[in-house]
């Protein structure tokens, strides 16, 4: 009757979806929030205990008493990490490495995907299990050390991105990112006279920013977090990143070495500028990473899924 009536008076009825949601689905959408925001918490309290460690004072730390609450807060520590001009040194290597290995390794990634993303590219699927095979196999940390140091590369700073310019994974989803772009937009380019260095920049480049802001992301995470390049071929002081400082700091340095060199007055104890030696050290990628974060999943899927 109220439909009709409805119908009759023009107006259209009204229909009301109500979806039966049961109780075992809402038990399970309960666990699943509850699941990960255990994960999530379990994951950052590492940084919180960090943070509590390099605010609190000596008694506090020695005794134990720190947990993710900083206890008689002070800031001698920060004060006493950022005066040493070894952690500002470091702080300086690991920026320039970052900084160039990453640009120079993107460059190169990108120079090396875009042709073999051509089916028209001869011998492509050779070339490509090249690279395929470098991911399975490689000659070994000696020949590598001894490639470096006929090079004449040892003790030197680009060593230290050098060897890592070209990333198979990273370039792999470049490529699969560039295979997926139309093929009119090149065409129409060649038919104005565009050179493909020229398409490459001029058109594939801006046209791929989410997945080249990715690949920046892995490259520049790579490049701040390896120590062990540092640790084979640096033995300078002056040229040691901020992972192989760090790394010094609580392997080598004992607490005696800390102790002679920390006022008294400051009421700060080794282990808080350890703590606060790599809270300052995982400063800058924390800083970037929120500028690139929208790209990062687009990127990621964009370049891995291939339609």
């Amino acid at each position: 009757m109220s439909s009709t009536a409805a119908q009759s008076s023009g107006k259209p009825a009204r229909r009301t979806n109500h979806i039966h949601v049961s109780f075992g689905e809402r038990a399970f959408t309960f666990f699943n929030y509850l699941f990960f925001t255990c994960l999530g918490l379990t994951t950052l309290f590492p940084f919180l205990n960090l943070i509590a460690k390099s605010l609190s004072s000596e008694e506090a730390v020695v005794s134990g008493m720190v947990n993710i609450i900083p206890i008689d807060i002070q800031f001698g520590t920060y004060r006493f990490v950022i005066e040493d001009s070894m952690f500002l040194n470091s702080m300086k290597i690991s920026l320039i490495v970052t900084v160039v290995g990453s640009l120079l390794a993107l460059l190169m990634t990108t120079l090396a995907a875009y042709p073999l993303s051509k089916s028209r590219l001869r011998g492509r699927k050779f070339f490509i299990l090249m690279y395929i095979f470098t991911m399975l196999f490689s000659g070994g940390l000696i020949p590598i050390y001894l490639l470096m140091s006929n090079l004449h590369l040892l003790n030197k700073l680009p060593v230290l991105f050098l060897p890592a310019m070209i990333n198979v994974y990273n370039m792999l989803i470049i490529k699969n990112f560039f295979e997926g772009l139309p093929d009119s937009l090149e065409e129409s380019a060649k038919i104005d006279g565009a050179s493909n260095l020229r398409i490459l920049f001029g058109i594939t480049i801006p046209l791929s920013l989410p997945v080249l802001a990715t690949i920046t992301l892995f490259y520049a995470v790579q490049f701040w977090n390896d120590y062990f390049h540092a640790l084979i071929y640096i033995n300078t002081p002056e040229l040691k990143p901020m992972q192989l400082y760090l790394k010094e700091l609580f392997v080598t340095s004992s607490d005696v070495f800390l102790r002679d060199n920390i006022d008294a007055a400051m009421n700060v104890s080794p282990q808080s500028i350890q703590a606060a030696s790599i809270m300052l050290g995982t400063l800058p990628i924390v800083i970037v990473y929120p500028f690139l974060q929208k790209y990062f999943v687009k990127g990621t899927l964009t370049g891995s899924v291939k339609e």
